[in-house]
């Protein structure tokens, strides 16, 4: 079944190789075994065969949201606004991360 499954993607990949690539890029056509290594370099720089970067992000964890969850809130402004300085934040502001802030102001408004 694998090596089945294994042929026909590559079989879609020479096909639609062919098809878009020396029209749009002016490059040559591939043959079936040209397009089963540009499938499978692709799997290797992407991932998939079990050494990729999905896995090992899965088998580290997601350091981030563990050093986000042990913040206190003033760090987390402070981790904020030093990413806003370098441009990454939210488009719409920080409302979006001071949720906490927000509840304690409606609170007040009452």
């Amino acid at each position: 079944m694998g090596v089945v499954a294994l042929a026909a993607v590559s079989a879609v990949i020479m096909l639609l190789w062919n098809w878009l690539v020396p029209g749009i890029f002016g490059l040559t056509a591939i043959n079936f075994w040209q397009a089963l290594g540009l499938f499978l370099l692709a799997r290797i720089l992407f991932g998939r065969f079990g050494f990729g970067r999905d896995r090992m992000m899965h088998e580290r964890g997601n350091h981030m949201r563990e050093k986000w969850m042990k913040m206190t809130p003033e760090q987390r402004k402070e981790f904020i606004n030093r990413r806003r300085h370098f441009g990454f934040g939210h488009p719409f502001g920080m409302e979006h991360f001071d949720k906490g802030a927000q509840a304690q102001q409606g609170d007040g408004n009452k």
